[in-house]
């Protein structure tokens, strides 16, 4: 989002390399060939067991750079995500993955008169309903977050970062290299870098009129607006450096 938005205003600046995690969204949730999809296919088969979806996850990803089977273990797959290894036992993968409600199962028990055990079935919406005696677990997880990421696309969500300072639940109590850690895996520490590599430094106009005006009064005269004043002000100034982009910046915003 940061070069999203030098890229809007037309700012010149040098492309900064970053992580990308796209590779391991493909390598779990792609279809026809991702690790869901291969899991809901290999529940459609009465004979699959974890054995054999294992087996096929290693012929499958065999060459993937981010997929890998551990040396002592014949049915585990581990895949190296951001913020690190994890391994998955997949013992239970397919059991788990059917234990979904019928469509059937679920219309009567929302019918329930008990309040409590309609409020635990809600009705399903009527497209849910059609497709759900097909649906399994990992194919309603993906639905469901796509139905998450439409709704954020059509807001504009604010996060609220939260660190945990120390895995005894107590006050006072700091413990540095967890707090490093979760920043890390949070992908904080690399918002950072690409921060600080571009321009961090950001003032409104009003701001950067009130701070630095003092280098040449004599363009604080009640005629010109902010944007004008700021433009005659580093240009009196003999500053040198900055881009002549002050009129294009739509965000309101000075970068320097």
């Amino acid at each position: 989002m940061e070069q999203e938005e030098y890229t809007k205003e037309e700012i010149e600046w040098s492309y900064i390399d970053f992580i990308d995690n796209q590779d391991v969204l493909d390598l779990i949730e792609k279809k026809p060939g991702g690790v869901i999809a291969l899991l809901d296919e290999a529940c459609m088969f009465p004979r699959s067991t974890h054995a054999t979806f294992a087996q096929k996850l290693y012929q499958t990803f065999k060459n993937h750079k981010r997929f890998s089977k551990p040396k002592l273990s014949r049915s585990d797959f581990t895949i190296c995500h951001y913020a690190g290894d994890v391994t998955y036992q997949t013992e239970l993968f397919l059991d788990k993955n059917k234990d979904y409600v019928v469509a059937e199962h679920q219309a009567l028990l929302s019918a329930s008169k008990c309040l409590f055990v309609s409020g635990l079935f809600l009705p399903l919406a009527e497209e849910s309903s059609k497709t759900s005696k097909f649906s399994l677990i990992g194919s309603q997880f993906k639905q469901q977050l796509q139905a998450l990421l439409e709704t954020l696309s059509s807001t504009e969500p604010h996060y609220i970062r939260c660190v945990k300072p120390n895995n005894l639940l107590k006050p006072a109590i700091f413990e540095n290299k967890s707090v490093l850690q979760q920043l890390r895996c949070g992908g904080v520490m690399e918002a950072i870098r690409i921060s600080c590599a571009g321009y961090p430094t950001r003032k409104s106009f009003y701001e950067f009129v009130e701070r630095f005006g003092i280098l040449a009064p004599e363009v604080l005269d009640e005629s010109s607006d902010e944007v004008t004043a700021c433009k005659r002000l580093l240009v009196e100034a003999g500053l040198q450096g900055y881009q002549d982009l002050l009129v294009k910046i739509s965000s309101g915003i000075v970068i320097y």
